[in-house]
C-alpha cells in the first residue's frame, strides 16, 4: 500500500475568516467553499478549513511546517496579519519559530533548505 497526502484538514469555530487568512499567507486561492462550513484552499498540497462545533482544546497534535527564505521577516510578516508567536527554538545551526493563527492552530516557520 502506497499512501499520499491528498489534502490537510485543520478544525475551526469560525471557517471563512481562518479560510481567507490562510489563502493570503500561502498566496492561493479558496477554490471550493460548500456553505461556509468546509472550505479548500488551492495550495500544495490542498489545505481545508472545517467549521466544527467543538475545536480540540490545547496544542494541536499534527502541525504544518512551513518554509521562508527570511525567517525574521516571515514572523514579522504573520504577527503583523494577526498570527502570535509561540516559541523561537532551536540554535545556531537549526532555527525554526513556532506561530498560532488567529484561531490558535500552531505551525512552525524554518528557513528553507533548513529542513
Amino acid at each position: 500500500m502506497t499512501l499520499a497526502i491528498g489534502m490537510i484538514t485543520i478544525d475551526s469555530s469560525d471557517a471563512r475568516p481562518l479560510a481567507a487568512w490562510w489563502a493570503e499567507r500561502l498566496g492561493a486561492p479558496i477554490v471550493e467553499e460548500n456553505e461556509g462550513w468546509f472550505l479548500m484552499i488551492g495550495s500544495t498540497p490542498m489545505l481545508a478549513i472545517q467549521q466544527v462545533e467543538d475545536p480540540t482544546p490545547g496544542k494541536n497534535r499534527i502541525h504544518l511546517d512551513l518554509i521562508v527564505d527570511d525567517l525574521d521577516a516571515a514572523r514579522d510578516e504573520l504577527v503583523a496579519s494577526g498570527a502570535t508567536v509561540v516559541g523561537d527554538r532551536g540554535d545556531e545551526n537549526f532555527r525554526w519559530i513556532t506561530l498560532a493563527d488567529p484561531q490558535g492552530n500552531q505551525f512552525c516557520i524554518a528557513k528553507h533548505g533548513a529542513v
